[in-house]
């Protein structure tokens, strides 16, 4: 036990380690101290939400059989495997229950786990069921899934989706309205279970909205964690700041009407917190806010460095992801005091353009860009995805990639999709054709402006979030052809040639619908796959 302890400790100090001797202050964002480890604490791997990390992956090609790899099961979305505080250990948090998981020295084993209170389990016979690879039509997998998951399939990513986990191994997790406060019973004893240590209703303080396919509901979409330990909670029309032991009564900053937050929310090491919406109405303009947490308020005041710019929106997209604005998170880039400090998402329009902007002071040599819509706006580009002017739809549902002063955007909204984005996510692929398209861009600090280094119009992603490795200069996407089935594609990120496939075949499990593509520390790919979390030597 002892020996196994020690492992332990000594592979969390060699990932730390790893993190901190990488290069320039300007291409890291600083760790969080409350969050449970620089990687991995947070969803998007860190408060800023990059989605970049400092674990070297293999190249080559590996076929895999998921039906033989290790597994904890959950789902249908399992969003992404959190670290615990204890290295060595992790957080599996899916929209139906949550574990802990021992995965020391290679293991992959639950050792607790516990159903988010009031949230109907879903049993491995009704997951198998949903995942069925031999779908024959969109009518057939709207029927199962409304069968095992309810008329609005959609509804299960009401609970579950963005987590935090911080220094006290406390996983913070939404059932619902619910944010539950989840840990060891007996920390020196996994195995004694799971407890909700204490929990807060967020319909006490965050108003409803009408979501469209819900009527008027309280829908929290958002999780991350201040640098003085305050949760920052999410929801589509409000952000929330409160303590962790919900003792204190929230700060709330409504998010204003016809505006709908549809992701999470990324936050700086000065406790800038930033926000986008997109409008309910078409082709109307969304907003990206700066809010500030000053350490005793919510602020939205200038003098507190707060801000807000409006940036195009387009229209409601046929698939896969909601809103007019952006679809993603937005996502911090630049982390030198003496840099370019940049906020970067990609906008609304159908055929979208990326967009950075100015996260602090404006700089003062700095005129506004013809056709922006704010002198806070620093760059904006066409992204082409590497589809001609025929294709209406270069969308994206996931957040932009940022490496350094690199970003990696990808084309995942077809012309033709569901109603219920679920049914979307488990039908595009195996019985409706894919999305296709991915491009790269690098910010030019001297020019001041994007420029596009490579993209690939033939590259699939679905519906998962795409991650690089640093150390390895590849970025990762998950997709599906009818030749091979599921896969996770690694591009170089410097030429945009595949170097990396890990091949699962026609197995749904091979989906990890809305979920984001993980490595461990020795390289191992942690698969969150729709069916929960696997753990894949790649040796």
């Amino acid at each position: 036990m002892i020996h196994s302890i020690l492992s332990s400790v000594a592979a969390g100090a060699a990932a730390l380690a790893m993190l901190l001797a990488l290069p320039a202050a300007a291409e890291h964002p600083l760790p969080n101290p409350f969050l449970s480890a620089p990687v991995y604490g947070v969803t998007h791997f860190n408060p800023a939400q990059t989605d970049t990390l400092p674990y070297a992956v293999a190249r080559g090609e590996f076929r895999i059989d998921l039906s033989k790899a290790p597994s904890i099961p959950g789902g249908p979305v399992n969003i992404m495997t959190l670290a615990a505080a204890t290295p060595g250990f992790m957080w599996a948090i899916s929209t139906d229950r949550v574990a802990y998981v021992d995965s020391r020295e290679g293991r992959w084993t639950a050792l607790a786990e516990m159903d988010l209170p009031g949230v109907r389990r879903i049993s491995p016979g009704d997951l198998k069921a949903l995942l069925d690879p031999d779908f024959t039509s969109v009518e057939d997998v709207q029927s199962r899934a409304k069968a095992i998951l309810g008329p609005v399939p959609q509804a299960v990513t009401f609970n579950g989706l963005y987590t935090v986990v911080d220094r006290g191994d406390i996983a913070y997790v939404n059932a619902g309205t619910r944010i539950l406060a989840i840990g060891l019973r007996n920390a020196a004893s996994p195995a004694e279970g799971l407890e909700v240590k204490r929990s807060i209703d967020a319909a006490d303080f965050i108003p409803p909205t009408d979501f469209p396919g819900f009527g008027k509901a309280l829908h929290l979409i958002g999780m991350n964690m201040t640098y003085d330990g305050m949760l920052v909670i999410g929801s589509a029309s409000a952000i929330a700041v409160i303590d962790r032991e919900f003792r204190q009564k929230p700060y709330v900053h409504r998010i204003g009407p016809d505006q709908l937050m549809s992701n999470s929310v990324s936050v700086d090491d000065a406790n800038g917190i930033y926000v986008a919406t997109g409008s309910f109405t078409p082709k109307a303009d969304g907003i990206l806010r700066k809010l500030v947490w000053t350490g005793t308020r919510l602020s939205d005041a200038e003098a507190d460095g707060a801000w807000s710019s409006h940036y195009e929106g387009g229209n409601w997209p046929p698939a896969v992801k909601a809103g007019t604005g952006t679809g993603a998170t937005p996502t911090l880039m630049g982390f030198g005091q003496d840099n370019d400090r940049l906020v970067v998402l990609t906008d609304g329009n159908d055929r979208m353009k990326l967009v950075a902007f100015w996260r602090d002071a404006i700089p003062a040599d700095f005129q506004q860009i013809p056709g922006t819509k704010s002198r806070r706006i620093a760059g904006q580009l066409q992204v082409t995805a590497g589809q001609p002017e025929g294709v209406r739809w270069v969308q994206s549902e996931q957040s932009v990639v940022v490496n350094g002063y690199g970003a990696f955007v990808i084309n995942n909204v077809i012309a033709n999709g569901q109603p219920d984005k679920m049914v979307d996510a488990l039908a595009i692929g195996p019985v409706i054709k894919p999305p296709q398209g991915a491009e790269r861009f690098e910010w030019d600090t001297a020019a001041r402006r994007w420029r596009s280094i490579w993209t690939r119009s033939d590259a699939v992603s679905i519906s998962m979030v795409p991650v690089a490795s640093e150390p390895s200069r590849q970025v990762f996407i998950n997709g599906y052809s009818q030749a091979d089935g599921w896969e996770v594609t690694g591009l170089d990120w410097d030429t945009g040639k595949t170097v990396h496939r890990t091949i699962f075949g026609k197995s749904n499990y091979g989906n990890g619908a809305y979920a984001i593509l993980q490595f461990s520390h020795d390289g191992d790919l942690i698969f969150n796959s729709v069916g929960g979390p696997f753990r894949i030597p790649l040796r």
